[in-house]
Formats: structure tokens, sequence, C-alpha cells
């Protein structure tokens, strides 16, 4: 996509809230590699996924500034919906409860610090209807074994950079992990009867699956 055509995409869709173009210029401004942050594009996407839905149990792998998650939670429609976001750095705790605390979506949402792997187990006493990645890509095979079993059937899950910066597609051979790691991602889900898969090519890549 051109940003001509972003741009144009932009002045043709629902406005980004204002508490979350505040959180989009603080995450640039105070954290590093501030392009994890979902922005107004990919939230305005993730806002209408749930809407079409329409799940009471969301689980979120990688809170990062919790811009996604505040997009996720607004889509919900069930007024007992939650998302629980699980973040693994503990040094992001305060920065994402500082914008939480101005968030109109605040109530439904349940931030865990700590390892996803340790806690999706406690946390899925209910199958989960959606389930959004955006984690340590070096792990995404693992993270869609752990939350796999969980996610009821008809659910959804959706991953993040998907396709990577165009690595993935570039005809070359890259060896680093985090490529590496999305590559045997990729080719898993799209060899898994379990599963039906699209990946829409929205910024970097977001993968949507239904489970059967």
């Amino acid at each position: 996509m051109t940003e001509q055509q972003e741009q144009y995409i932009l002045g043709h869709i629902d406005a980004e809230p204002a508490h979350l173009a505040a959180l989009d210029r603080d995450t640039h401004v105070r954290l590093l590699y501030p392009h994890m942050c979902s922005g107004h594009l990919q939230g305005r996407v993730l806002k209408m996924l749930v809407r079409m839905i329409a799940p009471r149990r969301v689980l979120e792998l990688g809170t990062y500034s919790g811009y996604s998650a505040q997009c996720l939670a607004e889509g919900l429609l069930d007024p007992e919906a939650v998302v629980h976001t699980i973040e693994k750095d503990d040094e992001m705790e305060e920065f994402i409860k500082e914008h939480l605390s101005q968030s109109p979506v605040a109530s439904r949402i349940v931030l865990h610090i700590g390892d996803a792997r340790q806690l999706v187990p406690a946390l899925s006493t209910e199958p989960w209807d959606l389930v959004f990645v955006d984690a340590n890509k070096r792990q995404y095979e693992d993270y869609y074994d752990l939350v796999f079993p969980h996610v009821r059937s008809g659910g959804f899950i959706i991953v993040d950079n998907t396709l990577w910066g165009g690595k993935l597609s570039d005809g070359q051979l890259h060896h680093d992990a985090m490529t590496a790691g999305i590559s045997r991602f990729n080719d898993r889900v799209a060899g898994d009867p379990r599963v039906e898969v699209v990946i829409l090519p929205l910024r970097d890549g977001l993968t949507i699956l239904r489970k059967k």
C-alpha cells in the first residue's frame, strides 16, 4: 500500500478516537519500537472484526502499549464481554495502566503481566471466542499450540505481522529467528485441516483463522 492510498483510506473510514490518537502519539514519543503499535487503520479493522464475530471472551497475547486491546474492547457487543490481554515485559505495566485509566473501555480489559505459556492455561476456564496474537514472532507456533485447544469450535484466531516486511515472499533466504518463526507458523496453518485461513495484506500482514 502506498502512503497516498493509506492516507485516502484513513480519510474515508471511522475517525481514530481521541484517546487512541493520544496513546499513539505517546507510544511514538516514549517507547522503543513504536511501529509495533496497531495504529488507526488496523485498530479500526480489529474493532470491526470484533463487531462481526461478537465474542464474549477475547484473549490477546502481546499488549505492548495497549492500543490493540482497547480497539478489541471497543468492538465488544455483549455487556459482559471482556478482553484479557497478556504482556510479558513488566516494564510496560505502568505505561499501559496510565493510558487505560484514560480509556472509556478500561472496564472491559483485564491486564495480565507475565509469560503467556504460564498464564493461558489458568485463564482458560472457559473457551475463547477470539484470540489475537501479536507477541514474540519466534514463538508463533508455540502460541498457536498453546491457545488452539482453548478456542471454541467456530472461534477465531487473528495473528499479526504474518507477511513480515515482505521477507517471506521476496525469494531470498532470511536466517533471522523471527522470520523463521513466522515462516514456520504460516506453513503450519496453511496445512492444518482443523482451520480455515486467509491472510490480509493489511500493514505487515494479518492472518485470520477460523477453527472448524
